[in-house]
């Protein structure tokens, strides 16, 4: 009884891959936003103000670490939690490709998180004309912020402890 309940806990991992293949229909999805945008930036850039352009700019540059964010989280995802992708010889592989474990994505999420973060606050700043029209909501805006970074910190701070605890630290300078 207890092999085939630990037999089937151990399959059950593969609910997970369709989870991760839903995760490229997003990126699916992400790419049509980001070109849909582009194309409204190449086609109204002659009219277009520079600030405009600039929040234009960094919405793209936010999408693009949306999407590489749905790439690590799916690829080291999977690898970790599901199988080891079999790349052929002889094609392209991602460098960090089995050497993602579950603390180092956590931290390469938390990272991304604060890198989108800060381009939404960078954004909310630009948007706002006056700083009295920003009051609270910018206010708001770098509490959660600075909530992220935080989180971030000791999520690292506590990999730190765990590894050096452990007498282990392969991260390969990774955080």
């Amino acid at each position: 009884m207890e092999k085939t309940i630990e037999k089937l806990l151990f399959a059950s991992r593969w609910i997970l891959a369709p989870v991760y293949l839903g995760m490229s229909l997003a990126l699916v999805a992400l790419g049509i936003k980001f070109f849909m945008e582009l194309y409204h930036l190449l086609s109204h850039i002659v009219s277009m103000a520079e600030a405009e352009m600039v929040l234009v700019l960094l919405a793209l540059v936010d999408m693009v670490l949306v999407g590489s964010l749905i790439v690590m989280v799916m690829f080291s995802g999977y690898e970790n939690f599901v199988s080891a992708l079999d790349v052929d010889e002889g094609t392209e592989k991602l460098s960090w490709l089995g050497k993602l474990d579950a603390n180092s994505l956590k931290l390469k999420v938390a990272s991304s998180i604060v890198a989108i973060s800060s381009i939404h606050l960078l954004r909310a700043f630009m948007e706002t004309p006056t700083l009295a029209e920003r009051g609270n909501t910018l206010m708001w805006y770098v509490l959660i912020h600075l909530t992220f970074v935080v989180s971030a910190v000791m999520m690292g701070v506590l990999d730190r402890i765990t590894a050096k605890s452990h007498g282990t630290h392969d991260h390969d300078g990774e955080a």
